[in-house]
């Protein structure tokens, strides 16, 4: 082979090569992949899950009192999971929210009947309100509640129109608080709280973080609020507390301490600038808290 031939044939084999690195495909992504189809099953999962919570979903009409869940499956027809379940008529009954610990929770000559069907609507109202794809919580079902605490609610420039709070919570299977606002008969306005409030180093006795709406009337009325004021509060306490006071303006209640809940309410009849004064005392009487102590309390409005 002549020279000339050599020079060729390495000229043609340097662009050959040349040729199958241009296109050769580059690699695979491996680790991409491998994560975004495990982000992708995740969310199928979850997906799933949801599914799987809403075909497990039984109709109240379907749970027989006082049966196992088996005995209720049992009982219910084949037919009734493509039939229209009649929605039932709130009623304080087993299969509703539970009560609340005593009689003078609810005030106002509010029934229990009147409390659960504004907590339905409560719920209802929620449910209608938060936007279509959120990962917003569900916050279930009104028999998984206990109502805490019903009063008329006062009317001011902020949000005008007389009505009731209903106060609503739940253990499981997160805390939640459901205070929620109804006017004419319809839900006006919800404030919702998920997880204890409670933090390590939390007094004894700890006031709603959202419980200003309970017992003051707008702060562009300071001064000048419609009165006499029926006015709430509500926290939760620990097992050491035996007794809670609270003592608002020139009225003073001693709360009622509801499965770790403590839940006051008065009549105010004078105009005021600070906050309720809470006071916790233990099985004993002595004194274990003083909001006029505690340095993370609001004193002033």
């Amino acid at each position: 082979m002549s020279e000339g031939e050599r020079d060729f044939e390495e000229q043609l084999r340097e662009l050959l090569s040349e040729d199958a690195y241009t296109i050769r495909p580059s690699s695979v992504p491996y680790p991409q992949i491998r994560r975004q189809g495990v982000a992708e099953r995740r969310r199928r999962m979850v997906l799933a899950g949801a599914a799987l919570v809403t075909l497990a979903t039984v109709p109240v009409a379907a749970i027989t009192l006082g049966g196992s869940g088996a005995a209720a499956e049992q009982s219910t027809p084949a037919a009734a999971s493509t039939s229209p379940t009649p929605s039932p008529t709130p009623s304080p009954t087993p299969s509703g929210p539970a009560g609340p610990a005593t009689a003078g929770q609810l005030r106002d000559g509010i029934t229990l009947e009147q409390a659960v069907d504004g907590l339905d609507k409560c719920l209802a109202y929620n449910r209608e309100t938060t936007e279509a794809g959120s990962h917003s919580p569900d916050l279930g079902k009104a028999r998984e509640y206990r109502i805490i605490l019903a009063l008329n609610s006062t009317g001011d420039s902020n949000a005008p129109g007389d009505g009731i709070w209903v106060v609503a919570v739940k253990e499981k299977p997160v805390q939640t608080r459901l205070m929620c606002n109804l006017k004419d008969g319809k839900a006006v306005g919800a404030n919702i709280s998920t997880g204890s409030d409670r933090l390590p180093d939390s007094p004894p006795v700890l006031d709603d973080i959202n419980g200003t709406k309970l017992y003051q009337q707008s702060f562009i009325d300071k001064g000048h609020w419609k009165l006499p004021f029926g006015w709430g509060f509500i926290g939760t306490v620990e097992p050491t507390v035996a007794k809670v006071t609270v003592s608002y303006g020139d009225s003073s209640s001693q709360a009622v301490l509801d499965h770790g809940w403590f839940v006051a309410a008065g009549t105010l009849n004078e105009q005021v600038t600070r906050n309720p004064h809470v006071k916790g005392y233990d099985k004993h009487g002595k004194l274990i808290y003083d909001s006029d102590e505690d340095k993370s309390y609001q004193q002033v409005q």
